[in-house]
């Protein structure tokens, strides 16, 4: 019997597909390399980290790079690698964490307003327009001001700032789905709204979703960078990139590898978000074909 038929959506082959076209994208490939290298460096960071990221060194302020200090070190004479490899959590966190928080708000408003239409529509979108009229990083400062300075804040004020962008794409890609065949024959068939939400509309609308987060994860790194550059973000002693280059501009011209490193570091990062998430565009461009 049909697909059509029994009300059964074509969703697991068609994810399956866009998985395996992901892997076959060079640039997903790189990109997914890049933040896996990250990630591993920030789950090792006590066994590969070779000091304290917080312990000072009063004879080494300031130091250049050299054999015992790779990276050199700051202002503090702490070793500036060990601040980068631990500052490493606090922006994959950011870029992670935020973005997942971002999409389990934004995805079922989103899924929610496409799906029930009428005033559950309008309510929504309204409320998501209103958010999206204001600056991502704008929002994202004006809420992790509200919340007070922390990492956790800040995870919280990047993922709210984000959440709008999840639910209008959302609800755009759940009226593409409610338009085929197999939603009609599921409700002929008197299948219940939810599980036709969850169970033949949410899986071919992730797709489009994972693409759009992973682009956005590259604008919370840099966000949370500027969080912490703006003391909204990681609470010195901790490391974070962010409070670091914060740190470096005042040591431009003495010491330029303090600011060298962790822009780098960012750079790097954001790179390999963005080149996962173009890898990831690339692979489904196909699949809406399906």
């Amino acid at each position: 019997m049909s697909a059509v038929a029994t009300g059964a959506a074509p969703a697991r082959p068609r994810a399956a597909g866009f998985v395996v076209r992901v892997l076959h994208e060079p640039a997903a490939l790189v990109g997914g390399l890049i933040v896996l290298f990250f990630i591993a460096v920030a789950l090792a960071a006590p066994l590969i980290a070779p000091y304290d990221p917080n312990a000072s060194d009063w004879m080494a302020i300031r130091q250049a790079p050299d054999a015992a200090h790779w990276f050199g070190t700051d202002d503090l004479g702490r070793d500036i690698l060990s601040r980068i490899i631990y500052g490493t959590r606090a922006s994959l966190a950011a870029g992670i964490v935020a973005i997942v928080v971002a999409v389990l708000i934004g995805v079922p408003l989103g899924l929610l307003a496409g799906y029930a239409g009428g005033i559950v529509d309008v309510l929504i979108s309204r409320l998501a327009d209103a958010f999206l009229a204001m600056p991502f990083l704008v929002l994202a400062i004006a809420l992790a001001a509200f919340l007070g300075p922390s990492l956790q804040n800040a995870m919280v004020a990047i993922g709210l700032s984000a959440t709008p962008i999840f639910v209008r794409l959302a609800r755009g890609q759940t009226l593409v789905v409610c338009a085929e065949d197999y939603i009609a024959a599921a409700r002929s068939q008197g299948i219940g709204p939810v599980t036709i939400m969850l169970g033949h509309v949410l899986p071919n609308i992730l797709p489009p979703i994972v693409v759009q987060a992973s682009l956005t994860m590259a604008v919370a790194v840099l966000a949370e960078a500027s969080l912490a550059f703006l003391g909204l973000g990681q609470v010195p002693p901790d490391a974070s990139w962010g409070s670091m280059l914060d740190v470096a501009r005042q040591f431009l011209g003495e010491a330029p590898w303090m600011a060298i490193w962790p822009g780098a570091a960012i750079i790097v990062l954001v790179i390999g978000f963005n080149l996962l998430g173009d890898g990831c565009n690339d692979a489904l461009s196909p699949w809406r074909g399906d």
